[in-house]
């Protein structure tokens, strides 16, 4: 090891009485069991059903108050006092107003107090006391603890227990207390959160759920399609910038824009109100019960058109410059023909409708116009000067990976490509060919140089990036080609149809699991794919299980957008030291209906396998950065050793 590293460590361990001890520590960390695991996926901006299943663990926080209280408490006492940790603040003032006296209110205070301190010491019972520490409110540390620890089988400190309670509620701080208490047992319950993909689009509040992800204890993110457009756009990706304004501009969404971001769309307004007018196939998707006035819906409908067409404008040199991409069936400006209004895709002619082609120039029908190329260079500008916006996507870039390796399961998004014999797919990129791994790998490291160097605009990493959201061997796409330009423009629906890659049926076969998971170095044996991006169509009997539980998708329809496909509102999994639970969600309607009629929002919970023996912490990615703890420290031990030898 090397020498100056040693040196370093022993500075930090001055003594061989720190060294025993820490060893002491982590070999005894080693065989606690491992923490509870929790996995989502596809949130797409459903910020309050994402906070409600974060908050109730995926039904792991009513579990434990079933195990503790079920012969204690009543069905319904259960379902309030559930209620009371995952929205404490709220459920609080409710409680407090049915209360006639203080007494009664004082007698309520002791009790739920008494309860959650009940709950954090079962929650708590395989952490150490230390990390338990960490999870507690600071101000109230050591009070906590001097009641969480408390022994008194000698009747000594009775009164001193008591008057600790009383004073806390006399002070006025109760409130405070069960607050504290009820978000440090959200935090116990689950030790680490996976998002494997798609924070971004449809939904209202993205931003929101980044928030709260910052601010979470333990996470780490898989990015989907949908992150990586944000991420392109702010690296400086024009055509990605286009597609997430498109996009916010269909889902009635560009307040995230504008109010959010702080990005100025008046340039896009100007520039829409000049050229476009109604149009039935641009009116916004109404995914939410907040009304709209004709004038904003036409407003919205105009910017959907202007910066459609700028998208697609902006497709066209970077399929041109970039063979390797394999794209010119989708230079679709060049296949129409503007004077008949149709188009001729895949050697099939077409007629077009809602058509909005006012800036297009037939010769040359990808050349921006002076005004476009204004307004995508200013908004290009603002995107990367938005400072809320730079904190986000510094914050995806720092947690977040195309692929993870994690406890011996694979997390991805989208897909492995592979052709159709189950062969990984390969891709020819500057001047070399990439398959399987190797391909994800080389897609990261160009998403990375593109974020490093945002004022490169027109680079191959930049490029890359695009292709990422919409490229047939990408590994967040996994489709043959995008269709948005038919979507809009032709009536035929079997132009709208996006031919996935094989891998998505080729993952119900388990030996392509086995295959997939050999390729990442996991053990075929004990590992599992976990995926996202497909939203799982519950309601036509689909199974989220596949490949005899070597393959779970977890993508069931958080989005409002998807979930009359597939009738429930998304999957989430579970993986303790027992073994992995799958739990699907009903749709979720409000925190008010939860907190007024004490309902939770899960459905059912199906266990994926159970754990012969209880997996422990040693089994662990943690677990083996512990292992090489241990192994500096005894390495420490004996170069202290040696240069006490050698004086």
């Amino acid at each position: 090891m090397n020498l100056k590293y040693l040196d370093l460590l022993a500075q930090k361990y001055d003594c061989e009485e720190k060294v025993a001890t820490e060893i002491i520590n982590l070999e005894s960390i080693l065989d606690l069991p491992k923490g509870t695991e929790h996995f989502v996926s596809d949130l797409h901006g459903e910020f309050q059903a994402f906070q409600h299943v974060l908050r109730n663990g995926s039904g792991n926080v009513k579990v434990k108050i079933k195990d503790l209280f079920k012969n204690e408490l009543t069905e319904e006492e259960l379902n309030e006092f559930a209620t009371l940790v995952y929205y404490p603040e709220e459920k609080l003032l409710m409680s407090k107003s049915h209360f006639t006296s203080k007494a009664e209110l004082h007698n309520w205070y002791i009790e739920v107090i008494e309860r959650l301190l009940k709950l954090i010491a079962y929650a708590s019972s395989k952490y150490t006391r230390s990390k338990l520490r960490k999870a507690l409110p600071k101000q109230f540390v050591y009070i906590i603890e001097e009641l969480l620890y408390k022994t008194d089988e000698f009747k000594n400190k009775k009164d001193y227990y008591a008057k600790m309670v009383t004073q806390i509620i006399s002070l006025g701080q109760a409130d405070k207390l069960i607050v504290g208490l009820a978000y440090t047992t959200q935090r116990l319950v689950v030790d680490h959160l996976h998002v494997v993909g798609d924070i971004y689009d449809r939904g209202p509040d993205p931003h929101k759920i980044v928030d709260t992800l910052i601010d979470y204890h333990s996470v780490d993110i898989q990015w989907g399609n949908h992150d990586v457009l944000w991420i392109g756009a702010y690296a400086g990706s024009k055509v990605c910038l286009a597609n997430i304004l498109r996009i916010c501009a269909r889902y009635n969404n560009l307040d995230i824009i504008e109010d959010v971001y702080g990005i100025n769309l008046r340039p896009l307004l100007n520039l829409a109100e000049k050229y476009y007018e109604d149009n039935p196939a641009f009116r916004p998707k109404r995914i939410s019960d907040e009304k709209m006035t004709e004038q904003e819906q036409l407003q919205i409908t105009k910017i959907h058109q202007a910066i459609s067409i700028i998208q697609f404008k902006l497709e066209s040199p970077i399929i041109k410059r970039r063979p390797c991409f394999d794209m010119r069936d989708r230079l679709l400006l060049e296949k129409v023909d503007y004077d008949k209004n149709e188009a001729t895709i895949h050697g099939k002619t077409y007629p077009l409708e809602n058509t909005c082609f006012a800036t297009i120039n037939p010769d040359q029908p990808d050349e921006l116009i002076d005004e476009e190329r204004q307004v995508i260079d200013k908004l290009l500008f603002s995107v990367q000067h938005s400072e809320k916006l730079a904190r986000h996507m510094n914050f995806l870039m720092k947690k977040g990976n195309l692929y993870l390796k994690y406890n011996g399961n694979l997390l991805i998004h989208g897909c492995i490509p592979l052709d159709e014999d189950g062969n990984m797919e390969k891709m020819e990129i500057e001047g070399k060919s990439y398959a399987g791994r190797e391909l994800l790998d080389v897609f990261e490291r160009y998403l990375r140089t593109s974020f490093a160097h945002p004022e490169e605009t027109d680079d191959f990493a930049t490029d890359m990036v695009w292709y990422l959201w919409t490229g047939e061997y990408s590994s967040l796409f996994g489709k043959r080609e995008m269709t948005t330009f038919e979507r809009y423009f032709i009536q035929d629906k079997e132009t709208h149809k996006e031919r996935k890659n094989p891998y998505y049926y080729l993952r119900e076969d388990e030996d392509m699991c086995r295959k997939i998971l050999a390729e990442f170095d996991l053990n075929p044996e004990h590992g599992r794919i976990i995926n996202g991006h497909t939203p799982v169509k519950e309601r036509d009997g689909e199974n989220p299980i596949k490949a005899n539980g070597k393959m779970l998708v977890i993508d069931g329809g958080f989005s409002k957008a998807y979930q009359s496909t597939t009738g429930i509102a998304g999957y989430t999994l579970l993986y303790n030291s027992y073994g992995m639970q799958l739990v699907a969600h009903q749709l979720f309607n409000s925190k008010e209906e939860v907190l007024q009629n004490g309902t939770d929002v899960l459905s059912v919970k199906r266990l994926v396998d159970e754990e012969l023996e209880r997996k422990k912490v040693r089994e662990t990615n943690i677990g083996e950065c512990l292992q090489q703890e241990i192994r500096n420290l005894n390495s420490l031990r004996e170069y202290r050793y040696m240069k006490t030898v050698r004086r």
